[in-house]
């Protein structure tokens, strides 16, 4: 069996990107798949914890993660769908208030 550690490292490279892409990035759809990646990272350190401790709770997590993560891209690709029509443009830094 493999050691643990390149799993987390990879895991925390992928967080890193996933951040990165949030916090530079200005188009949502960029931004949703940031946090997606970042979600990602997250169930891959879930799953190496599980198989290191030999446990099926990690796996019941990455389970919800990616429910929730399925809702929010549902949602959000919603939300950006009726935003580009309202406005035309999808353009973060001008979308500072939530009137039409």
């Amino acid at each position: 069996m493999l050691p643990a550690y390149p799993y987390l490292i990879l895991s925390a490279v992928l967080f890193t990107t996933g951040t990165l892409g949030v916090l530079i990035r200005r188009n949502p759809i960029i931004m949703f798949m940031s946090i997606e990646l970042m979600l990602n990272a997250a169930n891959l350190a879930f799953i190496t914890f599980a198989r290191y401790q030999q446990s099926m709770d990690g796996h019941v997590f990455v389970f919800i993660v990616m429910t929730v993560a399925a809702a929010e891209v549902a949602v959000g690709l919603g939300i950006i769908v009726a935003i580009f029509r309202l406005r035309g443009n999808i353009n973060v830094d001008e979308l500072d208030e939530m009137k039409g």
